[in-house]
């Protein structure tokens, strides 16, 4: 499985060369949502938290990246470190304030965050910083590489870090810590019983979500050179649960899935709809989420697992060690 995971990733990267920039741009956008995603699946899948802060998360990244660039005399590029660390900090905080109540307190302290905060940004107090309703715009970083354009050199970055970042969400499923995390989400009075600090694990994986969403809002302030409050609203964080449930909650794989869902699906149900589109979206989303409610991954891996399992080789070893 490595060496598949990995061949593809290369194949990935040779997409920035076969396609003009305008289409690589949107590949971009795509490991971008994918990014983000990564961290709501080890949030709401694997933790079992319930948010609808990651609006507000993926906007503390991108606002990192637009206060470096506007108010210091840093390196762009050292908004990759900075934001994850914002976001580590903010979700754990978060989730040490929402991790001992139930999923419906989660959500509510959540949406409340994702609410205050575009209205946060226009506070009088702080908007010479953040920009007020206007935003801050900045030059988004060039390649360093004559030999690659701005959009492809945008394109490997995000996919290298996409890669990075998968790798550790599919170590630390592996884990001890994430089979405590599961056990947090499958029976959290079992798992203290067991010694597990409940709201801790539930605080970190807030806290690692926080700084997936914070990379991924970072990248794509890097993307569009500028940020606003009207770019993290609500529909931001309702858009993110859409994404990660229809690709798959609960595995890696279902967080790239979506990223791609997200960046590709509404373009293409604009040419269908005719004026409809959004209910048209809409409609098949939410399709898709009664027909397949671990996802696209979920439902392709169940089904390799169903032919695995009916397959004629497997039937004649299963066969011949019967007694």
């Amino acid at each position: 499985m490595r060496t598949i995971t990995t061949m593809a990733f290369l194949a990935a990267a040779g997409l920035a060369f076969c396609f003009p920039d305008f289409v690589v741009f949107r590949f971009t956008q795509a490991a971008i949502w994918s990014i983000a995603l990564l961290g709501l699946v080890i949030l709401c899948g694997i933790s079992g938290q319930f948010s609808f802060a990651q609006a507000a998360l993926y906007g503390m990244g991108g606002y990192a990246a637009a206060l470096l660039a506007n108010h210091t005399a840093l390196p762009l590029y050292g908004a990759l470190l900075l934001a994850p660390l914002i976001g580590f900090c903010a979700g754990y905080g978060l989730g040490r304030v929402a991790g001992g109540h139930s999923l419906w307190t989660q959500a509510l302290i959540g949406y409340a965050l994702a609410i205050a905060f575009p209205q946060l940004l226009r506070w009088r107090v702080i908007e010479r910083w953040t920009g007020g309703v206007q935003g801050l715009s900045f030059d988004s970083p060039a390649s360093p590489i004559a030999l690659l354009s701005n959009d492809q050199w945008s394109f490997l970055l995000a996919l290298a870090l996409l890669a990075a970042g998968a790798w550790i969400a599919s170590n630390l499923l592996g884990s001890r810590s994430g089979r405590a995390l599961l056990a947090v989400r499958d029976h959290d009075l079992s798992a203290a019983a067991q010694g597990i600090d409940v709201v801790h694990m539930r605080a970190a994986a807030s806290g690692i979500a926080g700084g997936y969403l914070a990379l991924a809002g970072c990248l794509s302030a890097f993307q569009f050179g500028f940020v606003g409050p009207t770019a993290y609203s609500f529909a931001l964080s309702i858009q993110m649960l859409f994404g990660v449930v229809v690709g798959g909650l609960y595995s890696v794989a279902g967080a790239i899935v979506g990223g791609v869902i997200l960046e590709f699906l509404p373009g293409l149900v604009a040419g269908w709809g005719k004026g409809l589109s959004a209910l048209l979206y809409a409609a098949l989303m939410i399709a898709a989420i009664i027909a397949m409610p671990a996802g696209i991954a979920g439902a392709v891996i169940a089904a390799a697992g169903a032919y695995g399992r009916g397959s004629p080789a497997r039937s004649r070893r299963s066969a011949t060690s019967s007694p």
